[in-house]
């Protein structure tokens, strides 16, 4: 009796035993995921029109709502997503930051910076080891020659961004522009992202001019405007003023009777808040709750970059930088955006290949890629420069 005792209690240990390791194995293998926030804070030139400055948490309140998605599928897998955010002011030094960071171990970046600190940051000792997504130039010599291996690239460039509208101008048929863009740098790389736009998808941009007055056009736009705007005959007027100064008092105030496309008017954007399908609302929504306000092109660019990096952190289950890119630039790679379509990096020069927009401020006109533009590959590859035009060879 007492021998078959032991045997039972024998069996109980064992079986518990057995309990006990298929329980720890079905544990969720704990991962720490630690992402920066790098910022470069830039003062907004002076404008004519103080009506909608520019949210001063721009970029930063996406990547915070990006890491709450992330918590919410991590918390159910073992995975510890953390956050650090890095705001260098406009007078201060940028390279220093950045240096610190890497220094302290920060190998996942999500970046909001101009082309030539982001290039500062992707050049620096230690960085070559890190993943860093680029949610704030929208510069296409980033994903050309300039190109970094160790940079992705979540905002669109400006050329995606006119090639989007561009398609919509095609399709209605308006195809003779007249071009008016301002003094400003982001003004010019507007207008000759514009002026490849037009000739990649077959329009003719009739004369270009440059917006150079000073006048206070909250009195002066109906002459001013007016006067300016007269030129050869033309379908449409395009606009290159990304500091929002002038293009606004376009509207209505041209010579012809002629819709304004561009930086006003139609506008093509990485995000809007009129967009509302494919779930958009509801990521509105959360945003709002978040923030206390719109959801901006920059915010949504960052809310990607954090949103990718934990769709591959989900997948691959590491948090090493150079497994994520990797998981990132591959086939398998889709990140489901509340855009209609899958989005993915482009494994050529890291830009993350996304529908575009095409909004005014009270509703969305059409989304780009639009029907009839065909591509072997995607659709989505007819918006920017394709595999075949680009010089970057950071990815081979």
């Amino acid at each position: 009796m007492r021998g078959s005792r032991r045997a039972a209690a024998a069996a109980v240990a064992a079986a518990l035993s057995l309990v006990a390791a298929v329980a720890a194995t079905a544990q969720p293998a704990k991962i720490e995921v630690d992402v920066l926030y790098l910022e470069r804070a830039v003062q907004p030139p002076p404008t004519l029109s103080n009506l909608d400055p520019p949210p001063a948490d721009a970029g930063l309140q996406g990547a915070r709502l990006g890491l709450a998605d992330n918590a919410t599928t991590g918390g159910f897998l073992g995975h510890d997503y953390r956050l650090e955010e890095i705001v260098v002011a406009p007078d201060a030094p940028f390279t220093p930051a950045a240096e610190a960071a890497l220094a302290a171990g920060a190998r996942l970046i999500v970046a909001k910076a101009p082309a030539e600190d982001l290039l500062a940051l992707a050049d620096l000792p230690g960085a070559e080891g890190a993943l860093i997504l680029n949610a704030g130039a929208p510069d296409d010599r980033l994903r050309l020659g300039e190109c970094r291996g160790n940079v992705l690239h979540a905002l669109p460039s400006r050329a995606m961004l006119t090639d989007a509208l561009m398609q919509f101008l095609v399709k209605r048929r308006w195809t003779d522009l007249m071009l008016v863009r301002g003094e400003g740098e982001g003004d010019r790389l507007y207008a000759e992202a514009m002026e490849r736009s037009a000739e990649k998808f077959g329009a003719r941009i009739r004369e270009t001019k440059v917006w150079a007055f000073d006048a206070d056009m909250r009195r002066s736009a109906s002459t001013e405007a007016r006067a300016f705007t007269q030129g050869p005959d033309h379908d449409v007027l395009a606009v290159a003023d990304e500091r929002e100064d002038f293009g606004r008092y376009l509207l209505y105030n041209t010579w012809d009777p002629r819709p304004v496309v561009g930086t006003d008017g139609l506008t093509p954007r990485a995000w809007s808040r009129v967009v509302e399908q494919w779930g958009a609302a509801q990521l509105q929504s959360r945003f709002e709750d978040l923030a206390g306000r719109a959801m901006t092109a920059e915010d949504y660019a960052a809310w990607a970059a954090v949103r990718a990096i934990g769709e591959a952190v989900t997948r691959t289950g590491a948090a090493d930088a150079a497994t994520l890119r990797g998981y990132m630039l591959g086939e398998a790679f889709a990140l489901a955006g509340f855009k209609g379509r899958p989005m993915s990096f482009r494994r050529w020069n890291g830009q993350l290949r996304q529908p575009i927009p095409l909004v005014h401020p009270r509703a969305v006109t059409a989304t780009a890629p639009l029907e009839g533009f065909l591509h072997r590959r995607t659709e989505l590859d007819t918006l920017g420069f394709d595999e075949p035009e680009s010089p970057c060879r950071a990815f081979e």
